[in-house]
């Protein structure tokens, strides 16, 4: 795969609105722009702590056992569910708006399918020292496409033509996530047939 190549599927992969996007996004919202950047660390964090392990030594496991890969993306299906639900009924806890933290941001992106396609298609395989060149552009392109969420997350809370309700912007992540896990699951019941 050449640079450019790799650059392309790395940004369009990340830039496809997915769960960890809908909490960037979310997090600009009540944080805003500069309140939210912290955040970045934790989708970073969630990407590599798969990217590096899968790509360096686990990509031969997921080969030959499939099974490994719904069990992960069952995972990742409860946990996006779990997340949908708290966003619709975080205005029945509490008046306040929901904060976004780097621990949700993080199991997140640990279990978002988004981190499986990159260590097993994308990203090349070999030695760590192979990969940290391919690593660093990726966390170049992480905090690229992050930015940008978060702007536009950001973008919406300062909307001055119209106002956002938090809780219209909580309801909608919540239903974009439910969207995501069923798609999720679909996904994992078609390559079971």
């Amino acid at each position: 795969m050449t640079l450019l190549q790799f650059t392309f599927a790395i940004l369009l992969l990340l830039c496809t609105p997915g769960p960890t996007n809908t909490l960037m996004a979310l997090g600009g919202f009540s944080r805003g722009w500069a309140r939210a950047l912290p955040l970045i660390a934790g989708e970073l964090g969630g990407y590599l702590a798969v990217i590096v392990p899968v790509a360096t030594v686990a990509a031969p496991f997921f080969t030959a056992y499939p099974q490994a890969s719904l069990i992960a993306k069952a995972a990742a299906c409860v946990w996006v569910l779990w997340l949908s639900y708290g966003l619709w009924t975080s205005e029945k806890k509490s008046g306040s708006s929901v904060e976004i933290s780097l621990r949700q941001v993080f199991l997140t992106t640990l279990l978002n399918p988004k981190a499986l396609i990159i260590a097993l298609v994308i990203m090349p395989h070999g030695g760590p020292l192979e990969l940290l060149p391919w690593l660093g552009l990726f966390a170049g392109l992480v905090l690229l496409a992050a930015n940008g969420w978060i702007l536009f997350g950001s973008m919406l809370g300062r909307a001055e033509r119209f106002e956002i309700k938090p809780v219209l912007v909580r309801r909608v992540a919540a239903a974009c996530l439910l969207v995501f896990a069923m798609i999720l699951t679909t996904s994992s019941i078609q390559s079971l047939a």
